[in-house]
């Protein structure tokens, strides 16, 4: 086979999980990544897949969406979830990672690849004679944006992704706060707890709903999604959304047994263990503001704040009307797209279609059927869901065993019902890979 040029717009999440399963499979690839001439407001790094937001690739359990997602990605050797596990920290059960090193990681494959070639560059012009995967991520460049909106002939829709604080371990009062998991889960460390009495919670939610934010552009609309909304938009809709959320005291008592009002957990944010983030705390409020909230929570009336929280537009297409289940352009048979800007939510997420638009470009550029997952997989269910929500309230969607089709046999427990569900799967998508010869062409 003549080995065939691909384009990649972006080095993210799903571009270089792209990158990585169609060069393995003997594609040459350009790779497009302007955040070495040029970074966007999030971006601190030069390396690639950088984490702007949370460090926790979610849950790792078979009986949670992103779990079955990751065991899923696993069948097709994904980069992305191997470069997680190289670079893993404590949290639980939850599969959080070192920042620099995942990255790395990722980064390093992506260089070394003798079919990768990686360009430093802001594309401003889509080739639509040569097969590309749009993978732009949650802060498309203005020029490529404009490129896209002009190719779809669709307006974008706007939201908000917030990242939250970081704190130096060092400058914790651990006379006052204690190691525990919610529930005991995990290794007992994995969490550092802030506890607050009533009185304390309530006087600081009170000047957390009246602190100041940074001012959005008149243009920009306020869509966020639920899982990284911001801590003050949340207050407001009322105090239940905090203890019922990031601030949930159930399960984790205090050494001597006392159950808090409300705690503030603190997860490790580095291998090394120097850092931790505020869980739950992605904000829009301005700097000042963030120290002043932050140094009320007791045992981090000192806190050296290495990162403040900020908040940024991430941009989506109108999927259900724009792309196939193949996530093909409907209007253009060479373009696909992959990541967040096709409507999914979350690191993982974001990765999966990275998968999905890569082995369809296989089959199309080797003359075979392009591919529809089994929707009983979390892949498919993902894909089923963003071309066929409604299109006009298209929101984006994170895994979950709510897209999934439904088992016909009745459970007790929600744990048995979610496990039946990864065992129907992990079998579906065996089959799949096997009668579709999905890794039989995979080089090195």
């Amino acid at each position: 086979m003549a080995k065939l040029k691909i384009n990649i717009i972006g080095a993210g999440l799903a571009g270089t999980e792209a990158a990585y399963q169609l060069a393995r499979r003997g594609f040459q690839i350009n790779l497009y990544e302007s955040k070495r001439i040029n970074k966007n407001p999030v971006q601190k790094q030069d390396s690639f897949a950088e984490l702007v937001c949370s460090n926790s690739l979610r849950s790792d359990s078979l009986t949670n969406g992103v779990g079955l997602l990751k065991q899923e990605m696993l069948a097709f050797d994904s980069l992305i979830i191997k470069a997680a596990y190289a670079s893993r920290v404590p949290a639980g059960g939850a599969l959080a990672v070192d920042r620099q090193q995942f990255s790395n990681y990722v980064t390093t494959w992506v260089t070394k690849h003798p079919n990768v070639t990686l360009i430093d560059q802001e594309v401003a012009t889509i080739d639509l004679t040569a097969i590309t995967i749009i993978a732009s991520g949650p802060l498309t460049t203005p020029s490529l944006q404009k490129e896209i909106q002009q190719l779809l002939g669709k307006e974008y829709f706007y939201f908000y992704d917030a990242a939250a604080p970081i704190i130096a371990k060092e400058s914790i009062d651990f006379q006052k706060v204690y190691y525990k998991s919610r529930y005991d889960k995990g290794e007992s460390k994995d969490y550092i707890n802030c506890p607050m009495t009533r009185a304390e919670f309530e006087r600081w939610v009170q000047e957390l709903i009246t602190a100041e934010t940074v001012a959005l552009r008149e243009f920009e609309k306020e869509i966020y999604f639920e899982g990284c909304i911001p801590i003050e938009v949340m207050a407001k809709r009322g105090v239940k959304s905090l203890l019922f959320g990031p601030l949930k005291p159930v399960g984790l008592e205090k050494p001597n047994g006392e159950q808090p009002y409300a705690v503030i957990q603190l997860r490790q944010d580095d291998a090394i263990d120097t850092l931790y983030n505020v869980v739950g705390f992605q904000t829009n409020l301005k700097f000042p503001e963030q120290k002043r909230l932050l140094t009320m929570i007791p045992g981090l009336e000192n806190a050296n704040i290495v990162r403040y929280g900020v908040i940024h537009k991430n941009n989506f297409i109108n999927s259900p009307v724009l792309l196939n289940q193949f996530l093909q352009l409907k209007s253009q048979q060479n373009v696909f797209f992959a990541g967040q800007i096709t409507g999914v939510e979350g690191y993982v997420e974001s990765a999966a279609t990275g998968i999905i638009s890569a082995l369809n470009i296989a089959n199309f550029l080797n003359n075979k059927a392009m591919l529809t997952f089994p929707p009983e997989t979390m892949m498919g269910a993902l894909i089923n869901y963003i071309i066929n929500a409604s299109s006009t309230n298209f929101q984006p969607m994170k895994a979950n065993f709510g897209i999934v089709p439904n088992l016909d046999q009745h459970f007790k427990a929600k744990v048995d019902k979610y496990l039946a569900y990864s065992d129907r799967v992990l079998t579906k998508l065996t089959n799949f890979i096997k009668n579709n010869k999905l890794n039989d062409e995979i080089n090195f």
